[in-house]
């Protein structure tokens, strides 16, 4: 096994080091997303090539740092504090408390007793698998929502600049038609305007805060819809992909359901308690998550997973199950992207058109009256 260094870099790195950089280092370490994975693929790859743990974390440290000449580097002081935790006897995953979130040092715990190499290439591939969903969703979500507050914009200037100095124009005139349309619409928004520019961004805080949140029958409903449906796309292939990786490290999957119960939102922990309660009945998970009426994750691979887990190799068949689950929910993501897009962008162009034959029949009307009038 290779050696590297008699003494550990780490006790040098964290002599002076003060409360206040450790929580820095901490939120840093929890944000950097990419910088972990990073740490974790080259850990995995030393682990690869026979080098021990304490080594293989004292080699990224001193890549980290360069050689000890920055060690007030957030992730130079993670790894320091992880090398020192393993020092003193603690199991990797809980080296990790603080540094990272509890699912990944769930899921590194399987190799902590087993094979570590293979926990984090599992947990790398939830992260990657998580991440790729995570765009596609933003712009499913973002695009719209601008062309929405575009039409709020719109209907602010038809009602505030445009409509008055027209209605000045013929103040007897009695409007019919799309021009009373467009009038009642400036009275309205000249008294309600506050109302009007609050309403998207409000519906839109309700919707991030109870989205993990909102439980029961009726969200079963909503589901089916985005953003609802976006959540719960998301939501389901990070929890296969989390549970696929855990059952193929060994894990039954009773047992790790619960441990991915731990640090789930709401909306999930009801999905997981409904499977677990028909799978303590003797249930196979598909048949569970049949019986729990969630349709949760998916009604297709709730089909699939009662087959599944009848299989000899069910771990490997549901590995395999969420790696394909991933690349189709990424293609269904984008797709109900397009069509947010083209119902937002129908919805603007709609105004714009109403607005236009509004002012055109306001001006016939007026050149109405006014021919009336002489």
């Amino acid at each position: 096994m290779p050696e590297i260094k008699k003494q550990s870099a780490f006790n040098k790195a964290m002599r002076n080091n003060n409360q206040w950089l450790l929580t820095y280092a901490k939120i840093m370490c929890n944000l950097s997303n990419k910088k972990r994975l990073k740490v974790y693929r080259k850990l995995a790859a030393l682990l690869r090539n026979r080098f021990s743990l304490m080594n293989a974390l004292d080699m990224i440290y001193n890549g980290i740092s360069e050689e000890g000449r920055h060690p007030n580097d957030p992730m130079a002081i993670a790894i320091s504090m992880w090398g020192r935790s393993l020092q003193e006897g603690h199991p990797f995953s809980d080296c990790l408390k603080g540094w990272a979130p509890s699912r990944e040092r769930l899921m590194l715990s399987v190799g902590d007793v087993s094979d570590l190499e293979s926990a984090l290439m599992n947990l790398i591939k939830v992260s990657e698998g998580s991440t790729r969903m995570i765009r596609p969703i933003v712009n499913a979500i973002a695009y719209p929502s601008f062309l929405m507050m575009m039409s709020v914009l719109i209907l602010y200037a038809i009602g505030v600049y445009m409509v008055p100095p027209m209605l000045s124009a013929a103040p007897n005139t009695v409007w019919t038609g799309t021009a009373k349309t467009l009038i009642d619409l400036s009275e309205w928004i000249q008294e309600h305007w506050k109302f009007a520019f609050a309403l998207l961004p409000t519906i839109g805080i309700i919707i991030y805060v109870t989205i993990g949140i909102w439980t029961g029958k009726l969200r079963v409903k909503f589901d089916r819809i985005p953003p609802w449906s976006l959540y719960k796309i998301f939501t389901g292939i990070t929890w296969l992909l989390a549970l696929s990786a855990l059952v193929k490290g060994g894990v039954p999957v009773s047992i790790a359901l619960t441990s991915l119960r731990r640090d789930s939102s709401k909306y999930l922990k009801e999905r997981i308690d409904g499977a677990l309660s028909f799978i303590k009945n003797g249930d196979n998970l598909g048949q569970a998550l049949d019986k729990s009426e969630f349709e949760f994750p998916d009604k297709q691979i709730i089909a699939d997973l009662k087959i599944y887990s009848e299989l000899d190799n069910f771990e490997e068949a549901l590995d395999k199950l969420a790696n394909e689950w991933l690349e189709e929910s990424v293609y269904m993501i984008e797709q109900k992207a397009e069509i947010m897009n083209a119902v937002a962008l129908l919805t603007v162009s709609g105004i714009i058109a109403w607005a236009v034959f509004g002012t055109f029949d306001m001006q016939d009307q007026i050149t109405s009256s006014m021919g009336k009038g002489s």
